[in-house]
């Protein structure tokens, strides 16, 4: 539990700086592969997958040899995906507005509970070893679909800066 509590305590602290990354780099393309290139719900779902997925280079060290490692990773990372959305858009259809508070409560609330599934599913017995493969299919595409939202973005309100009303580089707000 201790390494749980640790891993989310580096994992929000990385995803809240990657907030400010791109523009702390002077918008540099590369660096936004990675963290938060505009205000949409999706740059803000890539701030919290991108340091669960370098916090992996960590985990994987302590929890590597465990047979569901792939399983509870791929699950974090779906969890991020669907909670991240589902709690921002749920809370603005009830109360018809958008509150900084609540946002910034909302990413930890979501890295969070992708932590603790991720060591729900460490610690229980090993699952069948099809799902580990599939997961590691899901991690990938996980990964390239991140970038490639990046890239080119859909247009969809998931995609779409709220300020800018434009996708992706395009819809930083100082480009």
């Amino acid at each position: 539990m201790n390494f749980t509590i640790i891993s989310i305590i580096i994992i929000s602290i990385i995803g809240t700086l990657s907030h400010f990354m791109y523009d702390i780099t002077n918008h540099n393309k590369i660096i936004g592969l990675f963290t938060s290139v505009n205000e949409s719900t999706w740059e803000h779902i890539k701030i919290a997958l991108t340091p669960t997925l370098l916090w992996s280079l960590i985990d994987g060290i302590v929890y590597g040899t465990n047979p569901n490692y792939f399983i509870a990773k791929c699950v974090s990372l779906i969890i991020i995906i669907i909670l991240m959305p589902t709690l921002f858009y749920g809370y603005k259809s009830i109360f018809k507005k958008d509150s900084f508070i609540v946002n910034i409560l909302i990413f930890y609330i979501v890295i969070i509970f992708s932590q603790l599934a991720f060591l729900y599913i460490i610690s229980i017995e090993p699952l069948n070893f099809i799902y580990k493969y599939i997961s590691c299919i899901g991690i990938f595409f996980i990964f390239g679909g991140y970038m490639i939202h990046t890239l080119m973005p859909a247009k969809n309100f998931l995609f779409k800066d709220p300020i800018s009303n434009n996708y992706g580089y395009k819809g930083h707000r100082k480009i």
